[in-house]
This record gives C-alpha cells, sequence and structure tokens, in this order.
C-alpha cells in the first residue's frame, strides 16, 4: 500500500533490509579506517530510520528522521557513560557491537551526515511528488 506522505512501507523495508547486509558486511569483512569507523556509522542511522517508517509509515518523516538522531546520540551518550560494562556486558560480542563501548564526537557528526541524507533523499522525493 503506498503512503501519501513517502514511499511505501515495503520501500522502506527493502531499503532497511539492503542496508543491514551492507552494515554486517562491513562489520565482517571490512577492517580499515574509514568505511568501517565512518560510512558504517552514516548508514545506520539511515537504516534505523528505513526501518522505522516500514514498521510505520504514516510517521511524518521530519519528526522521525529527528527522533532517530536523538536516539543515535542517546545511544552514543551511553557509551559515555559505559553502559556495556555498567551492565556487565563488556564480554558479550553481541552487546558490544550493538550498543558500543567507546565514545566519539565523529560518530556524533556521522549520525548528523546520515540523517542529513536521509533529510536529502525525502526532500527531492516530496518535490517529485509535487510535479
Amino acid at each position: 500500500m503506498a503512503n501519501l506522505s513517502g514511499f511505501s512501507r515495503w520501500q522502506y523495508a527493502v531499503a532497511a533490509l539492503l542496508l543491514l547486509l551492507i552494515e554486517i558486511a562491513i562489520a565482517l569483512f571490512v577492517h580499515d579506517r574509514f568505511v568501517r569507523p565512518y560510512i558504517g556509522d552514516v548508514l545506520v542511522v539511515v537504516l534505523i530510520y528505513c526501518s522505522v517508517k516500514s514498521v510505520k509509515p504514516s510517521l511524518p518523516w521530519r519528526s522521525t528522521a529527528i527522533a532517530v538522531l536523538l536516539f543515535a546520540f542517546a545511544i552514543e551518550g551511553l557509551q559515555y557513560l559505559k553502559l556495556v560494562r555498567l551492565l556487565g556486558l563488556q564480554h558479550n560480542r553481541l552487546a558490544r557491537t550493538i550498543i558500543g563501548t567507546d565514545f566519539a564526537w565523529a560518530d556524533m557528526w556521522c549520525y548528523v551526515a546520515g540523517i542529513a541524507l536521509v533529510w536529502w533523499i525525502e526532500v527531492v522525493r516530496e518535490k517529485r511528488n509535487r510535479l
């Protein structure tokens, strides 16, 4: 079913699945100093955004994008507080991967870049829909 305010639920779901596969590939096979730490962080907020919109496509895209950015900032803040260690999960690889262990200002900028990408795509889509 098409969503008048954006892409269809299935388009967001397919995008989320593709981004998840890319994120997994980066985590498993890329061990560099650029793609893994930066591109992975840019894409993760796009993945979360697409996942949310695939479940609830009627949510306004602007507020959804801002909420995803705030969520990413909150997770990064929890990394600053060493949440994984506080929960006693420092030896759990999955927890360390999902929650993260190290705060970095660069990550915050990557999240902003990812949401800027979402914003740009949604604005372009809106303009095309008006034509």
